[in-house]
């Protein structure tokens, strides 16, 4: 039983004429005959019945006729759903983002991404770097926002742009003056850091013991506001990605740039290795990557 036989046999169900019919589907008399044939011969039996003056249908045409038109509402809604999916009319997205970045520069990309196409659905999940990853890695999500991983393996990962690490410091601190800040002269105020697991900290960690540094923590907290309110406040100091600079100024902090060792790490788009994103996922990396990709971090 094919889509084409259904419409043949509603078309000429519903008007009790073959002639009407071939009008309605554009279709030669001997192509509907043809397909009303090949129906009948598919369930086993007739459907209707054709004398020159008229046509009736059999006891089990009646019955068909109310299941053809659900089933080709079905197809015909399914149909356009698909359709609407494919031309980014209708759809939805599920993102993983780090904080720091959620935060920060994804609103604005997300704006832009909602001008072009409205009537796409996002999903936000504002996680830790680390959990961003596991989240793409078990498909829980189309795509993530992180650092680059240190191991990709299952994981394509495309950069947007690379992060510096920033000093924050307390708007009334006489480091807030300074244009640059050596990590030397950071240390010596009491460090305000995020907890581990956090990439952050672990990566703080990471490269400041490659240099023979330690990083001496004071304050740790889970998140990032409550870091930049605890600067804000003169508890100490901090250092974070410079994509929270934004983030940090509003919370009453100031950023510095530091150098000796200067801290960077690519972010960019995870996604699945080797397989296809859906046509909105496509469309929200497109979307990212013309956002941010020039808005590098200094």
């Amino acid at each position: 039983m094919t889509v084409k036989q259904l419409r043949a046999f509603l078309a000429v169900a519903q008007t009790l004429s073959f002639t009407q019919a071939c009008e309605h589907l554009h279709l030669s008399q001997p192509a509907l005959s043809l397909a009303i044939k090949g129906l009948e011969e598919s369930l086993g039996g007739r459907l209707l019945i054709r004398t020159t003056r008229s046509v009736r249908l059999t006891p089990e045409g009646e019955s068909l006729l109310p299941l053809a038109k659900r089933l080709l509402a079905d197809w015909d809604n399914t149909e356009e759903v698909m359709r609407q999916r494919f031309t980014l009319q209708l759809g939805r997205v599920a993102l993983a983002a780090m904080p720091s970045f959620a935060c920060n520069q994804l609103p604005s990309a997300l704006m832009a991404f909602r001008r072009r196409h409205p009537r796409i659905k996002v999903t936000v999940h504002d996680v830790i770097n680390e959990q961003v990853i596991d989240m793409v890695r078990r498909q829980r999500v189309e795509l993530g926002i992180a650092f680059e991983p240190a191991a990709s393996e299952g994981l394509a990962f495309t950069p947007l742009f690379v992060d510096r690490f920033v000093a924050v410091v307390p708007a009334d601190s006489p480091l807030a003056e300074a244009t640059t800040l050596r990590w030397a002269e950071l240390l010596r105020y009491d460090f305000i850091t995020l907890q581990r697991p956090s990439m952050v900290r672990l990566l703080l960690e990471h490269e400041l013991a490659a240099q023979g540094i330690e990083l001496p923590v004071a304050f740790e907290s889970h998140q990032l506001v409550t870091v930049g309110r605890m600067v804000a406040s003169g508890l100490g100091v901090s250092a974070v990605p410079a994509l929270c600079r934004r983030q940090m100024h509003e919370l009453g902090g100031r950023c510095v740039t530091l150098t000796e060792p200067v801290i960077a790490r690519p972010v960019g788009v995870l996604s699945p290795a080797g397989q296809e994103l859906s046509v909105a996922a496509q469309a929200l990396q497109e979307v990212l990557a013309a956002t941010l990709a020039p808005s590098a971090t200094p």
